[in-house]
């Protein structure tokens, strides 16, 4: 069996990370994997920017999307849900855009 566990966090300094894992995580065996992923150096956007991207209106002629922007609104929370959810398993401190609905 494979289980992924994501935690997010930032590496201090010391560039030491204390993990916890949930309690429903198996002892024994396994394989940690860190990904580092900078925010440093990323590009300012504008909302000209988004306006422009391939990205707007990539539902807008979907057949099997009746509401695109209630379909996108419901992708956004459930992943802020899951994001929310590493957090607490993390034991980070809430903050706003992570608690909106």
């Amino acid at each position: 069996m494979v289980r992924t566990v994501n935690l997010i966090t930032d590496i201090p300094p010391n560039r030491e990370v204390r993990v916890t894992l949930p309690a429903d995580v198996p002892t024994g065996p396994a394989e940690i994997v860190v990904v580092v992923a900078s925010r440093a150096g990323s590009p300012a956007r504008t909302l000209g920017d988004l306006l422009r991207s391939e990205y707007f209106g990539m539902w807008r002629d979907r057949t099997d999307i009746a509401d695109s922007a209630e379909f996108a609104r419901r992708l956004r929370v459930e992943a802020w849900s899951r994001l929310r959810h590493f957090q607490i398993v993390a034991g980070l401190d809430a903050q706003e855009p992570y608690t909106r609905a």
